[in-house]
């Protein structure tokens, strides 16, 4: 990657497989029947973003793998566990709880890191720990069953290329970063 190439950057915490497994299954079960115009998200891109900076300059990747590595620096790694299905005008997600609010602390400690690289501006709506399980043109409002995650320990964090595809977005691990869990 040159420097001077831009990527759509984002930062993550990753979901251990156990958790994947039981979003897929629950997808399966829950969303696939739904039909119509939605669409689920692919078990590679299920994730938690910590931070959007959308199109960023490649040369300061190694910048942000530091802010990432800086803000997970002395914290627990988080634990989250399904609150509830939530539905946006274009997303379906799982609305996760964050115990002690570790995951948050994470967040905003990744956002000062980010800010201060001049890489990324803080959005005003407070952070909402979720993971995107379905994508729609039309809010087909469901009322699905929970997953069955149980306690969920990201083990890592890490900084993803998204990439825009004819099939639709894929995300690109770059670097990640352990959390410890």
């Amino acid at each position: 990657m040159g420097g001077d190439e831009r990527l759509r950057l984002f930062c993550a915490l990753l979901l251990p497989c156990d958790a994947v497994e039981a979003l897929v299954r629950w997808q399966e079960a829950e969303l696939v029947p739904a039909g119509g115009a939605l669409r689920v998200v692919s078990r590679e891109n299920l994730h938690v973003t910590l931070a959007f900076l959308g199109s960023t300059p490649a040369a300061r990747l190694p910048d942000i793998v530091a802010a990432l590595e800086r803000a997970r620096s002395g914290l627990a790694a988080p634990l989250l566990d399904a609150v509830r299905y939530r539905e946006t005008r274009s997303v379906g997600m799982i609305q996760l709880s964050d115990e002690g609010a570790r995951a948050e602390a994470l967040a905003e400690r990744l956002w000062d890191g980010l800010e201060r690289l001049g890489v990324y501006t803080r959005e005003e709506r407070r952070w909402l720990p979720h993971v995107t399980v379905a994508r729609f043109r039309t809010r087909p409002r469901l009322a699905p069953a929970m997953p069955a995650l149980g306690e969920v320990v990201p083990s890592d964090a890490a900084v993803m290329i998204s990439r825009l595809r004819p099939g639709g977005v894929q995300y690109e691990v770059f670097e990640s970063v352990s959390l410890g869990g």
